[in-house]
């Protein structure tokens, strides 16, 4: 009899919540989205399982309804079985419907555009082993613009600061911003995004110190007790970060599945066909763009690197040209302008970065025990910056060496000095673990639980814990 009263309460309950389910998706998909037939197929075996009449698996039927309405999308982004975790939650389909509504049309040019670009960021992803869904990053670095450029000064497609793309081999000169070539610069990201990927053991966290730097991942990681999954530390994250991850995987889904949203406009434009040429001296934009009967910002367009309208080669170090694809009449005027005397007025001047605010240049002398990490987090910069600041061609340090450290004059503070010394710290109402943690330097919840012999994080008002400091 229990048994009959349960299946027919069961039964009661599945019936409400599919109706309800279906009305929803009624509404969602006239709405926002529609559907295929072998998606609306999926969704409602999904809603209807062979679970239907077994009371203990109710919990597996609300599960699916928590999705309502938006199902299709975690289906959608698990469809992709990337390498990359493509989650699905709100912080997602809030930047799914932002690329939906408000840049839908920024879309469509972003779709054309990456007829050419994609190809070029593919091949530079395999040459690091970094998964191909790294390809569509520019789209929320920089709206795939090779000539970006943000208040901070991070520029190009990929939105390299200085010192990191002079540490992975960007050329940055008078003549030339290699941040703004698109083939370059890509392989600088990859290269990166590897070295991320290889310290920090998972794609989303890579992913993460690419918007704020290695150190301010470790950070996060250590205040959330050593947790190694962006949706623990994000939190912990600074706020613009919080939102990159999954501005990235919103990328991934409109750019696999565009063609299911009649919001998004494609635009018919041909992309051009190119072809490289090395060039070993130096010739304007204007010659090569007489010889094609083009303008020279078309030229320039296709070779954002080059700052003076001008190619700089040498026979020493020839540099690429990217041009249009030539036809058979074009190579004779093409190749004329290329063998025409240079230019020996022009002259290559280094350049040195000019910093965006007043800094103080400090020494530090490395002490034992010490590392780059360890000393980076001690002035909140990061590794990449030292290494560019003394020229060190590896990350290995000594006992004694002198280390020049460049910190904004309103940052400039003295190092965290490593202490011994042990606090008592009497709970309060209100206390946990987290919020204790975040009062100290270097103090995190592990560290205060190995310490007070903690096997779990409940707390006693009054309880006085050890921290050490």
């Amino acid at each position: 009899m229990k048994k009959t009263i349960a299946l027919i309460t069961s039964i009661i309950l599945l019936i409400s919540l599919s109706i309800s389910a279906k009305e929803k998706f009624k509404l969602d998909t006239t709405k926002k989205i529609k559907l295929s037939a072998k998606e609306a197929k999926l969704i409602k075996n999904l809603i209807k399982t062979d679970t239907i009449f077994d009371p203990a698996n109710l919990n597996l039927q609300l599960e699916l309804f928590k999705y309502n309405p938006n199902l299709i999308y975690k289906y959608r982004l698990d469809s992709l079985n990337a390498t990359v975790p493509m989650d699905y939650n709100s912080y997602v389909q809030t930047y799914i419907d932002v690329f939906l509504t408000k840049r839908n049309e920024e879309v469509g040019h972003m779709i054309n555009l990456g007829k050419y670009y994609f190809p070029i960021f593919e091949k530079a992803l395999a040459a690091y082993h970094v998964p191909q869904e790294f390809k569509y990053l520019p789209i929320i670095e920089s709206s795939m613009n090779p000539m970006a450029v943000s208040r901070v000064g991070a520029t190009g497609m990929w939105q390299f600061m200085y010192t990191t793309g002079r540490v992975y081999g960007l050329n940055i000169d008078n003549y030339v911003d290699d941040r703004k070539d698109p083939i370059a610069a890509s392989y600088a990201a990859a290269a990166y995004l590897r070295d991320s990927y290889n310290e920090l053991g998972d794609w989303l966290l890579a992913l993460a110190s690419y918007n704020c730097g290695k150190g301010n991942v470790t950070r996060a990681i250590s205040k959330a007790g050593g947790a190694r999954s962006f949706w623990e530390i994000q939190g912990y994250l600074p706020n613009e970060t919080r939102n990159y991850v999954p501005a990235f995987i919103a990328a991934n889904y409109i750019m696999n599945y565009y063609g299911k949203h009649s919001q998004i406009k494609l635009i018919n434009e041909n992309i051009l066909k190119t072809d490289s040429v090395y060039v070993n001296k130096f010739i304007s934009f204007d010659k090569i763009a007489s010889a094609l009967n083009l303008e020279a910002n078309d030229i320039q367009n296709l070779n954002p690197s080059y700052k003076k309208l001008l190619i700089n080669g040498t026979k020493e170090n020839p540099k690429r040209l990217i041009i249009p694809k030539l036809t058979y009449t074009d190579y004779t005027n093409f190749f004329d302008a290329l063998n025409a005397d240079e230019d020996e007025s022009i002259k290559i001047v280094n350049v040195i970065q000019q910093p965006t605010k007043p800094f103080k240049t400090i020494t530090h002398t490395v002490k034992q025990g010490e590392n780059l990490n360890r000393i980076a987090d001690n002035y909140r910069v990061e590794v990449q910056d030292i290494k560019v600041w003394n020229n060190l061609p590896n990350y290995t340090i000594s006992i004694g060496q002198k280390l020049v450290v460049n910190k904004p004059i309103e940052e400039v503070k003295k190092p965290i000095e490593k202490k011994s010394d042990l606090l008592a710290y009497k709970v309060k109402a209100g206390d946990t673990l987290i919020s204790i943690a975040e009062r100290f330097e270097n103090v995190t919840v592990q560290s205060i639980k190995e310490l007070n012999g903690l096997k779990s994080s409940i707390l006693t008002i009054g309880a006085i814990l050890k921290i050490k400091i």
